[in-house]
């Protein structure tokens, strides 16, 4: 692959056998020789590690840097402090659909920094310069930090054993020293565990990546690639950008109203997304699972009765906890919320039952 970018711990990886696949034009572990089930279920059960470098980093700063930011992303800065992270959306002004999700880490009113996804980077930054008011910068450092995600009930004794900060709240971070080098350490993740995100700069990568794996031995830590992050945020029903969420989609079809600060005066999108929301979205963003062995996958078609087509699957796959398949679709919202509905597997129309995600119990708030 070589035109993709690659993590600064690339070398560690095919050290450890990892397979590799194209992620938002990054070259990153898809999995290792433990395999996704293996992966999946070390998280679940005690802790696994992520490197998950291919995120975006954009640090917005300058006078007045988090009121621009509050006055464009979705949701509202207000309700949160310094040194708390939260997770908002980049919206289209003139549709609402959804350019990107995101999470922002306010570390004060002059330093925002933005962690979206690979593939939208770009996007996201240069919507953001094209608007920034005047003493206000926005810097794409796509390439100039690692990013880990150390996750599972573990994942405290993990960050405790290399020397590190655990116990703050959920979604809040702090500052660390790791050799000398500055750490974010943050109470966030994707797999629905409880866990942290760290994002260092490139230098420190590979020290700070062996710490972690030197302290997750003795708890069975296995390094994890990018399909068992899959299907760990498909059992909670974490939307994916560009499956479950695009321009095309809008946060209310995507039940994600909740992080919409539906009170503020300004945000991109907002006076489409009100109007929608006092409508009422026209699709929305359910769950399902197979009521026998299929297994859904992206693109597969749903109907009510085989005569009656109402989407096709977003997300779908296995789910290694529930011994079932799982998914995501985006269905006519006059749909009963519990409703029966077929799935074109292979040419075959196996019956799902729509089911709120998440579809296990999540203990990613725990304290």
């Amino acid at each position: 692959m070589p035109d993709l970018l690659r993590s600064p711990l690339h070398e560690r990886h095919v050290a450890l056998g990892a397979k590799f696949a194209e992620f938002g034009g990054w070259s990153m572990p898809l999995e290792y020789s433990s395999g996704v089930v293996k992966e999946h279920t070390a998280v679940r059960e005690s802790v696994g590690i992520f490197d998950v470098s291919h995120l975006g980093k954009a640090m917005v700063s300058g006078p007045g840097a988090a009121d621009y930011v509050n006055a464009t992303m979705t949701n509202d800065l207000g309700r949160i402090s310094h040194g708390k992270a939260q997770y908002t959306l980049c919206c289209d002004d003139e549709t609402g659909g959804i350019v990107d999700d995101l999470i922002v880490y306010l570390h004060d009113d002059e330093h925002v920094l933005l962690v979206p996804n690979a593939a939208n980077t770009a996007e996201v930054v240069r919507r953001l310069e094209a608007t920034a008011p005047e003493g206000v910068s926005v810097k794409n450092h796509h390439r100039d930090y690692v990013v880990l995600a150390v996750q599972g009930t573990r994942s405290d004794e993990v960050l405790s054993g290399a020397g590190l900060p655990v116990g703050h709240e959920y979604m809040s971070f702090v500052e660390a020293d790791f050799q000398g080098t500055g750490v974010v350490v943050c109470r966030t993740g994707y797999t629905g565990e409880r866990g942290y995100e760290l994002i260092a700069a490139n230098d420190v990568a590979e020290p700070l990546w062996d710490a972690l794996t030197a302290a997750g031995e003795q708890y069975g830590m296995l390094a994890c690639g990018l399909g068992s992050r899959d299907t760990l945020r498909t059992e909670m029903g974490y939307p994916l950008h560009g499956q479950d969420i695009s321009l095309d989609v809008t946060p209310n079809e995507a039940r994600l109203g909740w992080a919409v600060g539906w009170k503020k005066p300004a945000f991109w999108g907002r006076e489409r997304l009100i109007a929608e929301k006092a409508e009422g979205p026209k699709r929305t963003l359910r769950g399902l699972v197979s009521t026998g062995r299929a297994i859904p996958r992206p693109h597969m078609s749903v109907s009510l009765t085989p005569d009656v087509l109402l989407g096709e699957i977003t997300s779908g796959t296995f789910s290694p906890t529930l011994k079932k398949g799982i998914g995501l679709a985006l269905i006519p919202s006059f749909v009963n919320p519990e409703a029966e509905v077929g799935v074109d597997v292979r040419g075959r129309r196996e019956v799902f039952q729509l089911t709120p995600p998440p579809f296990v119990n999540p203990s990613v708030r725990e304290s």
